[in-house]
């Protein structure tokens, strides 16, 4: 069971993150103010669905990796405090604080500025977790590389 919560749950992680992370973008390079209110808004609803995932797929990690610590293993273990301490003190801080500026209707440049180091915190661990991911493929023998 563990062989089948571990990738379902970091890519169920990864897709809400990358979601969060376009939508952003995409809103704000597109869209009317109102989607970006609903963008912002909607966020912080999505961590009823990500930080479960993040919970499922670093517990089931730890059991999966059984004590090793080398290797790919390790790798994606010394990612991991990264990706947490990323979405922890940067991005749920962020989402929240961006959302309660949208609902406010305060786009200034805080807004702008908190914005612009939450796509970059968000792109950071888009890119650990695929990482993460990558290797968990090569464990596998799913990528024709080890």
């Amino acid at each position: 069971m563990v062989k089948v919560i571990h990738p379902l749950a970091g890519a169920i992680a990864l897709l809400t993150i990358a979601t969060f992370w376009l939508a952003t973008v995409l809103a704000e390079l597109f869209a009317s103010q109102a989607t970006i209110v609903g963008v912002k808004t909607a966020i912080p609803w999505g961590f009823l669905v990500l930080i479960p995932a993040l919970m499922a797929a670093g517990g089931a990690g730890f059991a999966l990796a059984k004590g090793r610590k080398g290797g790919l293993v390790g790798a994606k273990i010394k990612r991991m405090p990264w990706i947490a301490g990323n979405g922890v003190l940067i991005l749920i801080p962020s989402a929240l604080f961006l959302a309660a500026k949208v609902k406010a209707s305060e786009f200034d440049g805080v807004f702008y500025g908190v914005q612009a180091v939450e796509l970059v915190a968000g792109a950071v661990n888009i890119v650990l977790l695929g990482m993460n991911m990558r290797d968990g493929l090569r464990m596998k023998g799913r990528t024709g590389r080890k």
